[in-house]
């Protein structure tokens, strides 16, 4: 796969696919990290089967992410060199209501529900990545990796249905395309991902669009803020800098 080949080696070594049958399980109540290369989040294990993982990132969570320098949100650089600029790590924390998050065994996708202030379901997005790798770790850091697509796709709560799947973010993967950090072969393939998610996922209503996560509600215990572990890999990235999509191999805490 064209995506896998040429940005699949910023992935860590001895990461295991999701669906291989060697691949490690988490268990429910378990802190775990997710990480998109110069992003970390951490969440707590909710469900790990054969159709997946569920995880709640609880509001206040804390995240380590680059950052454009000067500046606190990639969103803030114009778009006509968002993928060129200089950046460094950042420490933040999950703003906002706490939200369930599904990677589903095997595909180029997560899925992110997303509810109000007052609990109500706000809306689903799929993120699409690669399909994710998973690690043990060193010291017991479980590990999810993967590589954001820059598409997403939104599903409205307010308005269910096929007709109402918007596509994010298109004018990003033409720029990225056009700052070097995509090929046009990548794009057409990312835009084919979001085809195929929207057809064989979102219509079709498969798993875990099934399963009413939309309302699913932690016990006090899930809910707690999580912090980042103390680990000498997290003390690393926190002094990566870099310019435009440059990055060190990852590698597995």
């Amino acid at each position: 796969m064209v995506l896998e080949d040429e940005l699949g080696g910023l992935l860590p070594e001895g990461a295991t696919r999701s669906d291989a049958p060697d691949a490690p399980r988490f268990r429910a109540g378990e802190c775990i990290l997710w990480r998109y290369s110069r992003q970390v989040e951490t969440a707590r294990v909710v469900r790990d089967d054969d159709r997946g993982l569920v995880t709640w990132i609880p509001s206040g969570s804390a995240r380590l992410q680059s950052a454009p320098v000067g500046m606190r949100h990639t969103r803030e650089i114009p778009l006509a060199r968002r993928f060129n600029a200089p950046w460094i790590m950042r420490e933040s924390t999950w703003t906002g209501p706490g939200v369930v998050r599904v990677a589903p065994r095997g595909k180029p996708w997560s899925v992110w529900f997303f509810r109000t202030t007052e609990g109500a379901p706000a809306g689903v997005y799929v993120n699409l990545e690669l399909p994710h790798r998973r690690a043990s770790g060193e010291g017991g850091t479980s590990t999810v990796f993967s590589r954001d697509l820059i598409l997403d796709l939104w599903l409205d709560a307010e308005h269910p249905g096929s007709e109402d799947v918007w596509l994010k973010d298109a004018d990003e993967l033409a720029a990225a395309v056009e700052q070097g950090r995509f090929t046009s072969e990548q794009a057409d393939a990312v835009r084919s991902l979001a085809d195929a998610a929207a057809q064989e996922f979102v219509v079709a209503g498969s798993w875990p669009l099934d399963e009413d996560w939309a309302h699913w509600r932690p016990d006090a215990a899930l809910d707690e803020p999580l912090d980042l572990p103390a680990h000498t890999g997290i003390d690393e990235l926190r002094g990566w800098t870099g310019t435009g999509s440059s990055v060190p191999r990852a590698r597995i805490f």
